[in-house]
């Protein structure tokens, strides 16, 4: 959505089409929200620049055939190595010379990604936050392979599209995730012991800390599966670190299929 409004010429691809039916009437409807705010006093400019955005937005549910006409690919598919790894180097195969890989991942390593296909030197991550059209960060990740060139147009492709970059090494968790999600592992532990209740907890780093939400609904929010799975991975990659140290009261709720917002329960009920 953000590409595409920002003038780019946009291909999104997903597994059948009744996704991409449902994808493309939540970009609609997100366009709208946003048109709405952008072109408050100007409805004639508003339907201009829908309809522009969504002239330069198609859909396809084959990745192979549309690469090959593509400057960039960016994968934000499921997080799981394995996949990733299996749909890029599929795609390596088909993409043209110059075309750059990215990869939205929160918690693998662009590295491991990149080592699927044979274009080290144009991978690097693209880290971007939810909900993308409203937030303004991007993490831009250079791996050890990562050209300067390839670093430069990531760097510039996301200011084209209003967002701001920042820039860090291919380590765990990036910037944002490497220090958030000890935190909200350490409200859990805090929470276990019984020191506080999470109600307290999250009015507390709200009131006292300025965040818009506390570490329990921000858990909630992302999914308590997904919380899991980032802090599962990077205990294995650091067993010793207690910062990565698993905790049983989320795995347990992640066992009893309590994952948060989506599921209608986590540590809160919706």
């Amino acid at each position: 959505q953000v590409a595409a409004a920002s003038g780019h010429t946009v291909v999104l691809v997903d597994q059948s089409d009744e996704i991409l039916k449902k994808s493309s009437k939540g970009i609609e409807e997100s366009l709208k929200r946003v048109t709405k705010k952008k072109f408050a006093d100007k409805p004639e400019a508003g339907a201009e620049f829908m309809e522009k955005t969504l002239k330069n937005l198609t859909t396809s549910t084959d990745a192979v055939a549309v690469v090959h006409s593509t400057d960039l690919v960016i994968e934000a598919i499921v997080e799981n190595q394995e996949i990733k790894n299996e749909l890029f180097k599929r795609l390596d195969k088909f993409a043209p010379e110059h075309t750059i890989f990215a990869s939205n991942t929160s918690s693998l390593q662009i590295t491991q990604l990149a080592n699927s296909t044979t274009r080290q030197d144009r991978f690097g991550g693209l880290h971007f936050f939810n909900p993308v059209p409203m937030m303004k960060l991007v993490e831009v990740i250079k791996t050890p392979m990562t050209s300067q060139k390839t670093f430069e147009s990531l760097v510039d492709f996301s200011k084209a599209l209003g967002k701001s970059p920042v820039s860090c090494k291919d380590t765990p968790g990036f910037i944002v995730n490497r220090l958030l999600v000890p935190y909200m592992m350490e409200a859990v532990r805090l929470f276990e012991r019984g020191d506080a209740s999470k109600e307290d907890i999250d009015v507390a780093m709200k009131l006292g800390a300025g965040y818009p939400m506390g570490p329990f609904e921000l858990l909630d929010y992302v999914g308590l599966d997904t919380s899991k799975y980032i802090i599962d991975g990077w205990h294995s990659l650091e067993p010793n670190n207690p910062l990565f140290a698993p905790s049983p009261l989320l795995d347990k709720l992640v066992e009893e299929k309590k994952l948060g917002k989506k599921t209608g329960e986590g540590f809160y009920k919706y």
